[in-house]
């Protein structure tokens, strides 16, 4: 959901007319808005913004709770600078906190609600109930936030004890790498993250930084592919960068997490959601601000609901993120009164690229014919940017959206 998408279907007037969807958002700001476009003026959305930019101020906090910038010492302390007793909403305020020793617990952007479960990821978040209006683009005055998750299973186990320069001085400097997308099938999701993250950056040097030393950051591009996204993570490693912020996608954090790992270095991603990486195997050392697809999949599943749809058909690209998602609404959907009769899950190769032509052919036009056939009430299309070619593939099948 955002309205660079609608790009993509610039020579189909008012053809998302009516559609919504979910991401996770809380209400932002005006003013935070216009602090991530004083880094970015030509945004023209803020999708996953408050989730890079807290991923950023907790690995910071982390180090200065900790006294250390060492990527082992950061993740010892980050669960715990989101989960102390007193609340602190600002990264001055924080950073002033943790350099007395003092008990504090994060509340910012996205992570305003709860702090982090033990798995390291948000134990519940606010979604974005986004509209599409007749110009191809949301609807702001539409936009409705629902919360899902438990604040209950937020760990509530004590930081431990800093273990890094307590006797003053300065140490070496804190630095980032972000592993965002630049190119590749969420290359536009990139801008807003990248924008946020080095807001991040920048407010928190003008706050003193971290350990008397300004944070450092390096950009990199994840391709929204294991292998851009792996020879990233190689160039990082050569410059020294502790604290990885990214991947975008879950398959591609799924990818570099062992390599990652293997470095002994901290990995943050805003805005990779697959169920699968709160179990992956990452020697505990990857983390991220944005919530699990089980909290999503609920969320979507309430709005479906609420809507009145009684017959559900679900299109996935076929990887951890689209099908996680897509069997997780199913299930909830399931069990809040649908028979299993009238949902229909439909699964398409996920590659980087998609041939407008070829695929639509291929892939898209079939999947169309057959929730034509079906009838469904509701359609969920989980996707990257190719949705645009499957949302063609569906007109051109004789469905549309309501109208707005």
């Amino acid at each position: 959901m955002a309205n660079s998408f609608g790009e993509a279907l610039k020579d189909s007037p008012a053809v998302l007319a009516g559609m919504k969807g979910t991401t996770p958002l809380t209400p932002l700001s005006d003013d935070f808005k216009r602090r991530v476009k004083s880094i970015d003026s030509g945004l023209t959305d803020f999708n996953y913004a408050g989730e890079s930019y807290d991923a950023v101020v907790v690995a910071a906090l982390a180090a200065e709770a900790g006294k250390s910038v060492e990527s082992a010492s950061i993740a010892k302390q980050l669960i715990g600078v989101t989960t102390g007793e007193n609340v602190c909403d600002t990264i001055a305020a924080c950073l002033l906190a943790a350099k007395s020793g003092k008990d504090f617990k994060y509340r910012g952007i996205s992570l305003r609600r709860s702090g982090f479960t033990d798995a390291g990821e948000p134990s519940s978040a606010m979604y974005g109930v986004l509209n599409f209006g007749r110009n191809n683009t949301i609807d702001d005055a539409k936009t409705e936030f629902v919360g899902a998750g438990d604040e209950k299973t937020e760990n509530k186990a004590a930081a431990p004890p800093a273990n890094g320069n307590k006797g003053g001085g300065k140490g070496p400097a804190l630095k980032f790498g972000l592993l965002l997308p630049k190119t590749g099938a969420l290359a536009f999701q990139g801008p807003p993250m990248f924008a946020a993250a080095k807001l991040a950056v920048k407010e928190i040097n003008e706050a003193g930084g971290v350990l008397g030393q300004q944070v450092l950051v390096e950009e990199g591009d994840d391709g929204t592919n294991p292998d851009v996204a792996k020879a990233t993570v190689e160039r990082f490693l050569t410059s020294n960068v502790q604290v990885i912020i990214g991947a975008g996608a879950s398959g591609v954090s799924k990818a570099v997490i062992p390599r990652v790992a293997q470095a002994g270095k901290v990995m943050i991603s805003p805005s990779a959601t697959s169920d699968e990486l709160t179990k992956f195997d990452d020697k505990g050392l990857f983390f991220r601000t944005s919530p699990p697809d089980m909290l999503q999949a609920k969320a979507i599943a309430d709005i479906i609901m609420r809507d009145g749809h009684t017959k559900v058909a679900i299109i996935a690209r076929d990887d951890s993120y689209g099908s996680g998602l897509a069997e997780g609404v199913r299930t909830d959907l399931i069990a809040a009164g649908i028979k299993a009769g009238n949902m229909q899950v439909l699964k398409y190769e996920a590659k980087d690229n998609y041939d407008p032509k070829a695929d639509a052919a291929k892939l898209f036009t079939p999947i169309a014919g057959q929730v034509k056939t079906f009838e469904a009430t509701a359609i969920l299309l989980v996707g990257f940017d190719e949705s645009a070619l499957v949302i063609k593939a569906l007109v051109a099948a004789g469905i549309k959206a309501p109208a707005a």
